[in-house]
């Protein structure tokens, strides 16, 4: 299924989309939540039940009001999550990043996976995204996948942990580079740099869609793995291309590690990391490493960020002023 939380006069309704049409949850069954905090929070039965309904309105067994998409505004599918971390766990960007800031690869990558806390009030849908001065300085995108989480637990091994997805959505882990280069010569951080716009979207995929799709993980590891081609376009210009079936580190080894001593509970998202190629930083530097005369690239005011994953849809954001 595809998961949508639409705005729609002043409120949020939760959906799914059929083809190119979208069935509020409300209009299907009163009895069915009507945000995305109370699907998730009533785990497999809930995701079930909406299944249920997907089924027969897919094969006409039942018929129910609808919008078009074209005609329905979206917002992030999970748009108040309980927390938010982002992982760090493609080796091509981890590499490539220290080379081009002459540094060997760091050997505790093998180790375990690693993850930093965003701000989980800072996220945003498709649409606009207001930036201060000081993040139009070097201001970078991330191309990543996101999951979220729908059962609580602790201590989860990796070899149960993919029961605990909810689904995928593509991430944008925006970024103020100056911002986060200065704050992390502390040796704390990312903070400012990536506080301000976290965008997740269009929808949140269930991952019976991804079974196409599902590949054998890497050897010596577990979990769910997927071949799904990821690219960001920046105006209409490619500059990016990688695929989600090379995240050294799969998200259920990501769980385990997180959930180690520590609940985890419907509602939370774990980012993927940026994929090799998958921002400006990266590409910056190896830009510069193979041409001194490279001029780097930022985004800027105006710029239109389109990211875009097989099967889970194309997420486009614009950038602007902030407005108080």
């Amino acid at each position: 299924m595809r998961i949508v939380t639409c705005a729609k006069h002043g409120q949020h309704e939760l959906g799914m989309i059929i083809d190119d049409r979208v069935y509020l949850c409300s209009d299907i069954d009163h009895a069915l939540p009507n945000n995305m905090a109370d699907l998730l929070n009533g785990g497999d039965k809930m995701l079930d039940r909406l299944k249920q309904y997907f089924t027969a309105l897919t094969q006409g067994n039942i018929h129910r009001s609808y919008e078009p998409l074209q005609e329905v505004q979206l917002i992030a599918p999970v748009p108040h999550p309980t927390s938010v971390r982002d992982a760090y766990a493609f080796r091509q960007h981890v590499a490539t990043s220290r080379r081009n800031r002459g540094l060997d690869m760091i050997p505790e990558f093998d180790e375990f996976p690693v993850f930093y806390f965003s701000n989980h009030q800072a996220i945003q849908g498709p649409g606009p995204v207001q930036c201060m001065p000081l993040h139009l300085n070097q201001l970078d995108f991330e191309l990543e996948v996101a999951i979220v989480i729908h059962k609580a637990g602790i201590n989860i091994p990796a070899s149960e942990a993919d029961e605990y997805i909810a689904g995928y959505m593509i991430m944008n882990d925006f970024s103020a580079r100056r911002l986060q280069m200065e704050e992390m010569k502390l040796s704390l951080g990312p903070a400012k740099g990536k506080d301000f716009a976290t965008a997740i979207g269009p929808w949140l995929i269930t991952k019976d869609e991804l079974a196409p799709y599902k590949v054998e993980p890497a050897a010596g590891h577990t979990g769910d793995t997927y071949n799904l081609e990821m690219s960001c376009k920046v105006n209409g210009q490619q500059v990016s291309s990688g695929n989600f079936a090379t995240m050294h580190w799969t998200f259920a080894e990501i769980i385990e590690r997180i959930s180690y001593g520590v609940h985890l509970f419907p509602g939370d998202i774990i980012g993927s990391g940026t994929v090799g190629t998958g921002c400006f930083l990266e590409l910056n530097g190896t830009g510069r490493l193979e041409n001194p005369q490279h001029k780097d690239q930022w985004l800027k005011l105006g710029d239109q960020v389109e990211l875009e994953v097989t099967a889970l849809g194309k997420l486009s954001n614009s950038i602007v002023p902030y407005k108080q």
